[in-house]
């Protein structure tokens, strides 16, 4: 036991130590404000992945995207998990909270969604409400909102609309992304994974087409040519950058990879062209950038939470 304990406060050590080493340097790149954050390079911290499942319990496996909010208080993580042994399974919401977005601890109060379907969510805190976009458990997807992060109120599934008014067609509408700017709130959302589609409402209520056909589509470099989905959106400067995943693998298990996407107006998208981000053989996924006060880190988490900082040069 005494063992265990010290390597696991050697892990914790280690992993702290890398990142404000990374913090401390001199670096041109990927502060919090820096447009140039679609040109930083990423490295893994040592000790990853910051946060996994827990075998044996209801988050036994950990699901497609979670998400991470730093505010004064602290990190909050939200994230699916689900214990494949339970049949039919369900998707659960769990709340891990943490001072420095590297050590986390699980809420006393897991899972704090269990009787409802709740899968691949993002957060938007707006005018001291929370609001999650997440996959329900009929490949829609559908709004819950919360005052204080753990007791959730689900408003329903997404009436999208086509350009003219009238509803889409039936089908899945998956990895919601929200971002909200000048009063309208702007959603993307995938549908089979052939394509990256907008909406935007005023009222969250009736969702409306930018256009009904795909802003972003697969391809046309192998590593996303078959399925892609958008993560999140911010706004660095006067463009946009979205964190996307896609795969190129045709068949089960298929390999997927992270990349990154800019923009001038939130419709007309440019993917990076270095591709992705990392070795596609390792699988990372469910992306989003996170700023700590100084710098941009990158979050992976699927199935694990994986933390990545810039590689520094001067």
């Amino acid at each position: 036991m005494i063992l265990r304990l010290f390597r696991m406060w050697v892990r914790v050590a280690v992993v702290a130590a890398v990142v404000v080493s990374a913090m401390n340097r001199t670096c041109s790149i990927a502060t919090a404000d820096d447009q140039t954050v679609i040109t930083t390079a990423f490295e893994p911290v040592a000790g990853n992945p910051v946060f996994v499942s827990a075998p044996g319990k209801w988050d036994t496996k950990i699901r497609e995207r979670g998400w991470i909010l730093k505010e004064d208080s602290g990190w909050k993580l939200w994230y699916t998990g689900y214990n494949p042994d339970q049949q039919p399974p369900m998707m659960n919401l769990g709340l891990a909270t943490s001072q420095d977005g590297i050590t986390w601890t699980r809420s006393p109060e897991n899972p704090i969604v269990s009787d409802y379907w709740v899968e691949d969510m993002m957060v938007v805190k707006h005018d001291g409400e929370y609001s999650m976009f997440a996959e329900s458990a009929e490949e829609n997807s559908q709004l819950l909102k919360s005052k204080d992060g753990i007791h959730w109120d689900r408003k329903g599934v997404f009436d999208v609309r086509l350009v003219n008014g009238q509803p889409i067609s039936a089908g899945p509408i998956g990895t919601p992304t929200a971002f909200f700017e000048d009063g309208v709130w702007n959603l993307f959302y995938e549908r089979r994974d052939a394509g990256i589609w907008l909406a935007r409402s005023t009222d969250m209520k009736i969702w409306t087409n930018v256009s009904d056909e795909p802003l972003i589509l697969p391809g046309p470099k192998d590593f996303d040519s078959l399925m892609i989905a958008m993560n999140q959106v911010i706004r660095v400067g006067d463009h946009y950058i979205a964190v996307m995943h896609g795969t190129g693998t045709p068949m089960k298990p298929r390999l997927w990879c992270t990349y990154l996407a800019t923009s001038p107006d939130l419709v007309h998208w440019t993917k990076d062209p270095r591709g992705p981000l990392f070795p596609i053989n390792e699988n990372k996924s469910s992306g989003q950038l996170v700023q700590d006060g100084k710098f941009w880190r990158l979050y992976t988490m699927h199935d694990k939470v994986d933390l990545h900082v810039p590689i520094v040069t001067h």
